[in-house]
């Protein structure tokens, strides 16, 4: 995440990122797939207690966001430009260093729960942000005030203790960081902490109490893809690069690419091996030892690890 301090205070001065700003218009799509359930909290913590299933944070699970919702944006700004005239703006979503959050919570689109994330009375926090810089002085909506009351779940779930105080985050423990923005080798004390997860964690978003109130999305791109919900560690574990490369055509898992999709799953099997009984840890050490000689060191760093944790 250098890039966010590379920009300095351009983080926070849209202006500065973006010269003839005047005014930010913050948008949130929500991406729970169409025929999510009503207990889906319930049944997503449940993959929890399944060790051999790889977990695939839900939002990563359908198309690639920044895609559609880039796409939508546009369109948006090309009908504020029909409808008031010439338009100089800018399209985001998680693409650049703008506080996406901070600039929702002031805007009025919800507030910043103690996980950090952004949460709305009408739909949770299962929703992607985006941003449309303009130089049109439009009018400003106010603020809501925040609703967490002395609720603690999302800071007593959290699998790593990353959310360290009420509205402070530690991304440095953050499973989501850790599995798809950090590139090195995850640290040893967390790795028995991240259990099956392999591509981001929802914990803190499953436990939400506002989140029985997340709403569908009627796009079909984010529905869940084969391959990427209840599959075996095992078996994603087996995927040439060809394979994940084909797999993940459009999705947001590509971007971390082949080599840190291994490290991450031979961190679960690892897991998934302290829980087995002996017939499955045969298959779960024949996986591991598949990847022993690897091409890549962080690869055979982290089955090294996998195939000693056990012991």
């Amino acid at each position: 995440m250098v890039y966010m301090a590379a920009h300095g205070l351009k983080r926070a001065r849209p202006a500065e990122l973006v010269p003839g700003t005047v005014r930010v218009i913050t948008a949130r799509m929500d991406y729970l797939p169409a025929d999510t359930p009503e207990d889906w909290q319930t049944l997503e913590l449940d993959r929890l207690n399944r060790p051999k299933e790889g977990i695939v944070s839900v939002y990563a699970r359908g198309r690639d966001y920044h895609k559609v919702m880039r796409s939508r944006l546009q369109k948006l700004s090309d009908q504020i430009a029909a409808a008031l005239g010439p338009l100089g703006h800018r399209v985001f979503t998680d693409s650049a260093p703008v506080l996406e959050a901070e600039l929702a919570s002031l805007s009025g689109l919800g507030w910043r729960g103690k996980h950090t994330l952004l949460l709305s009375r009408e739909a949770g926090s299962m929703f992607f942000l985006g941003e449309i810089f303009v130089d049109l002085a439009l009018p400003v909506t106010a603020p809501v005030a925040g609703h967490c009351g002395s609720c603690s779940a999302c800071v007593d779930i959290c699998p790593t203790r990353a959310i360290i105080a009420p509205y402070r985050l530690d991304a440095r423990r953050c499973i989501s960081y850790l599995t798809i923005e950090h590139a090195g080798p995850i640290p040893l004390e967390l790795r028995p902490l991240m259990g099956n997860r392999i591509y981001g964690c929802d914990d803190c978003q499953l436990i939400c109490p506002w989140n029985k109130y997340a709403q569908r999305s009627a796009l079909p791109d984010f529905d869940a893809r084969a391959g990427l919900a209840g599959s075996q560690l095992i078996e994603l574990f087996d995927w040439s690069e060809e394979a994940f490369l084909s797999f993940t055509e459009g999705s947001p898992i590509r971007r971390i690419g082949h080599e840190r999709w291994l490290r991450n799953i031979a961190v679960a099997l690892g897991n998934a091996l302290c829980v087995a009984d002996a017939e499955s840890a045969k298959s779960l050490l024949t996986a591991l030892a598949s990847r022993a000689e690897h091409p890549s060191a962080l690869v055979r760093e982290h089955v090294a690890w996998a195939l000693a944790f056990k012991s």
